[in-house]
């Protein structure tokens, strides 16, 4: 067969471009990593609340990037060599510093981490027992509250979630909800009428009518990672994860707005669990720690803990207890009354309690 002398041409030239082609995307590719536009971020690892943080742009090659641009967290920041940072618009807790480094026809990025801890040392304080009230040792306490003379509580396990209104003085149950087996309940909150009541691991939480516990709407939580504790203050709902973040809410479209960090002057403090909002501040069950941690709501700061054991061993005189699971879990506070109460997950006894700084 003889070839066509025209297509033999054609052909040729189709094969030389695509060669000239593979070979210049190879050089190009080689050269930008012989280049390398290398660079790093260095930023202060650990600063009290107050103090300046430190974040530098160092470049480490020759070829210098055409701009540079630095953020912390999502504000951007002034480009300069050497930033300082002041950390009190920051709040305490984690915080990442972002560099874009620009190069002709590409983008670098690199990140650090940096702790922003507490500038006070937190107070400790001791409990008296006021009184002492029955509590159904089936119930798997996650969120307590009180509200008009009545306890409500909600409970966890799939299969064993209930929503209840409790009367104090007896433990009799009032009224019950049961949550879809398919659930897992955990914490809630009363809020204008309306019980909002949080799923675990579905990312989902529910709303019922205080009056006659029908559900009303359910709503999703997309920026946290579980649905643990719930309260609220006058303008929002307050949730915790199960992390050291605490988020707030908007009661109307339930969305996640802000969250804070929940710091010591040492360390974060995470696992934070069963929430109530007392004369202003957030008061978090550390999940199996059988104690309570203060937290202040604008900035994340612990100002306070309490050691609560001592009421668990109480109730251990009386039944037995899971160590890992029957653990303090649960606390209402009666406003008008000054009133603080709290049990945990299948305790038989339910205690009011005066905190008492030492």
């Amino acid at each position: 067969m003889k070839m066509n002398k025209t297509y033999f041409n054609r052909s040729n030239m189709r094969i030389f471009s695509t060669l000239i082609l593979l070979l210049s995307s190879t050089l190009l590719l080689t050269s930008c990593s012989e280049t390398g536009y290398k660079f790093k971020l260095n930023t202060s690892k650990k600063v009290t609340l107050g103090e300046n943080a430190v974040v530098t742009f160092e470049q480490l090659d020759q070829t210098k990037a055409d701009s540079i641009h630095l953020y912390v967290n999502k504000t951007r920041l002034k480009e300069t060599p050497q930033t300082k940072i002041n950390t009190s618009s920051l709040g305490v807790g984690k915080h990442t510093a972002t560099a874009l480094a620009f190069y002709p026809g590409k983008v670098k990025k690199v990140t650090e981490n940096f702790e922003v801890l507490a500038n006070i040392k937190f107070s400790v304080y001791k409990y008296k027992i006021v009184n002492t009230y029955p509590h159904d040792t089936k119930a798997y306490t996650q969120g307590l509250e009180f509200h008009n003379g009545f306890l409500y509580e909600t409970t966890g396990r799939r299969g064993k979630s209930w929503l209840r209104k409790v009367e104090l003085e007896t433990g009799k149950v009032l009224e019950q909800q049961d949550l879809n087996k398919k659930y897992f309940g955990e914490g809630m909150t009363i809020f204008k009428d309306e019980i909002y009541w949080l799923t675990w691991q579905a990312k989902k939480g529910f709303v019922y009518s205080l009056t006659d516990f029908k559900q009303t709407g359910e709503f999703k939580y997309n920026k946290s990672i579980q649905g643990w504790g719930l309260t609220h203050n006058n303008t929002e709902l307050i949730k915790s994860d199960g992390t050291n973040k605490i988020w707030f809410l908007n009661p109307t479209t339930k969305e996640e707005k802000r969250s804070i960090q929940a710091y010591t002057n040492k360390n974060a403090i995470d696992k934070l669990n069963e929430l109530e909002y007392v004369n202003g501040k957030i008061f978090a069950n550390k999940w199996q720690q059988n104690s309570i941690v203060i937290i202040n709501p604008e900035n994340g700061i612990i100002e306070g803990v309490a050691d609560l054991k001592g009421l668990r061993n109480l109730v251990a005189k009386d039944q037995k207890l899971d160590p890992s699971d029957d653990v303090l879990n649960g606390i209402a506070y009666d406003n008008e009354n000054n009133r603080l109460f709290v049990t945990g997950k299948h305790w038989g006894k339910l205690f009011e309690i005066e905190l008492i700084k030492l």
